[in-house]
């Protein structure tokens, strides 16, 4: 039986996460540090899984999983390299956004995470709709 991911819903999914990433930059006053620090990273590689799983509808999880994390970590190492035509890009909001500032090590970690909560996301996704799939039988 193949799965295939409901694109409406990954849209609203992409949407919330990202209303969340921008929520959670913009309330750093209020969420601890600790959180504060990792949060937005984990949220922005969650996007990035739940994108992947957009645009790749019928590739199983852990397919979509390795995708994700590669592109999370190509894009942190590419942090590693700086030149005037980069650097201008990640001087604008959405190149920062997109591309970050600086390598962290951290940031691997929070990416691991963020791509982790979409693949618990989506096994639970899978077992509800197999749960309403038996139960109509």
């Amino acid at each position: 039986m193949g799965y295939k991911r409901n694109r409406l819903l990954y849209g609203l999914m992409i949407t919330i996460v990202i209303a969340l990433g921008l929520t959670s930059r913009k309330m750093h006053n209020v969420i601890p540090d600790f959180l504060n620090t990792y949060l937005g990273d984990a949220l922005w590689a969650l996007m990035s899984f739940i994108a992947f799983g957009f645009i790749f509808r019928t590739m199983k999880t852990k397919g979509v999983a390795l995708i994700g994390i590669i592109f999370c970590y190509l894009i942190e190492l590419s942090q590693l390299y700086h030149a005037n035509w980069i650097d201008s890009i990640r001087r604008t909001t959405l190149g920062g956004l997109v591309l970050g500032y600086g390598f962290l090590w951290s940031d691997l970690i929070a990416y691991a995470i963020g791509i982790g909560v979409g693949v618990a996301m989506e096994l639970l996704f899978n077992k509800i709709n197999l749960y309403i799939i038996l139960s109509r039988k």
